[in-house]
């Protein structure tokens, strides 16, 4: 499957332009270290914490995620986990789901998996067509949406608003479904960001996810999966099957994290070298690919979506860039159906600055 290959090893020497986590130089990895010693002695740490999870973590995604209350917040083991959950919760086999095109790797292999018919829906540099919402949600009788409509993997973008106004009108005249998959929150470089759906949802029509894994490290599988009404119940049932509960210790360490003073600290440093990044990787794919162009600026996030030649193959392309020492992501499993032209996913959070730029060097021997 496709999506494994994004989480397989290459070569040690290899320079990574593909990846989904910070390197580990970003991470915060002593005060989080402290965290969990401090998790670890508290009363009843090792015991079975509550299925639905910390009463204090819930409460502190409640006031971070806005327009929901802590008793519709189920804490998750990361943000893979929770959309695994709400899309076999919301749909069954044989059933029509809408995914962006380009869209989430996991999001389109859990639906596979699932045995659902993806309908893709295509994204520009404004994030996901909702033009095209009322056309497909009518013709296919789909109800579910899966979006992320801040900082998107792969593209980078960010759904404008006239376009979250135009998603709301959609999914209430359909009364469909929209997985808000927001893992992405805590990666923002420039400026602050639009509120989550889920803040401005009037009707109920939104399921919310978050993570900490993106935005602090890997081994924090800790998320959030939110929704309101009778669907909280069914997606709890759901998870309690999948894993009954995330372990305490870690629920700990992440509510102690969160709420110290590592944790803005960390925002900063976050949006720091990711800008640094970012605009590393820009300046050297201008200066040494010109015939790359990036679909989009991404104001956050880690991830460059870049257009190459025309007539390029992606998935060659890929694979002579292995060769030569630089891991690259092919556009082409990023698309539920047919590419709309070769690309390539290209990301800065998971090297630094110095292997960014001899990573294009690299690539461009090979383009």
């Amino acid at each position: 499957m496709r999506a494994l290959d994004l989480v397989s090893d290459p070569p040690t020497d290899t320079i990574r332009l593909s990846g989904g986590y910070l390197d580990e130089p970003i991470m915060p990895i002593r005060a989080l270290s402290a965290s969990f010693e401090r998790a670890a002695r508290r009363p009843g740490a090792w015991g079975r914490p509550p299925v639905d999870g910390d009463v204090a973590l819930r409460e502190w995604f409640a006031r971070a995620i806005g327009g929901v209350a802590h008793d519709e917040v189920l804490i998750t083991n990361g943000g893979q986990s929770a959309l695994s959950i709400a899309i076999r919760t919301l749909t069954s086999p044989g059933q029509p789901i809408l995914i962006e095109s380009p869209g989430y790797l996991a999001a389109i292999s859990i639906a596979r998996t699932h045995g659902l018919q993806i309908v893709p829906v295509p994204v520009d540099e404004h994030g996901l067509r909702t033009d095209l919402l009322d056309d497909a949600l009518l013709r296919t009788g789909a109800r579910v949406v899966v979006v992320q409509p801040l900082f998107a993997n792969p593209t980078g973008t960010t759904l404008s608003a006239a376009r979250r106004a135009e998603l709301f009108d959609a999914l209430e005249r359909h009364s469909a479904f929209a997985i808000e998959d927001d893992v992405a929150r805590h990666l923002s470089i420039d400026g602050p960001t639009p509120p989550t759906l889920m803040s401005e949802d009037k009707s109920g029509n939104i399921i919310h996810i978050c993570s900490l894994t993106k935005g602090i490290t890997p081994g924090m599988r800790v998320g959030a999966l939110c929704a309101h009404g009778p669907v909280y119940l069914r997606l709890r049932a759901a998870k309690t099957l999948d894993d009954l509960c995330v372990a305490g210790p870690v629920q700990a360490a992440a509510l102690d994290f969160l709420t110290s003073t590592a944790y803005p600290r960390h925002l900063r440093t976050i949006a720091r070298e990711l800008g640094r990044r970012r605009d590393t990787l820009i300046r050297e794919l201008a200066a040494r690919l010109p015939n790359t162009q990036p679909v989009c600026i991404p104001r956050g996030g880690m991830h460059l979506w870049t257009r190459l030649p025309a007539g390029a193959d992606p998935d060659a392309v890929g694979a002579r860039a292995l060769a030569a020492g630089v891991l690259v992501s092919s556009g082409v499993p990023w698309y539920p159906a047919e590419p709309d032209g070769p690309h390539l996913r290209l990301s800065y959070g998971c090297s630094d600055i110095e292997h960014i730029t001899e990573g294009v060097r690299r690539l461009a021997s090979v383009v």
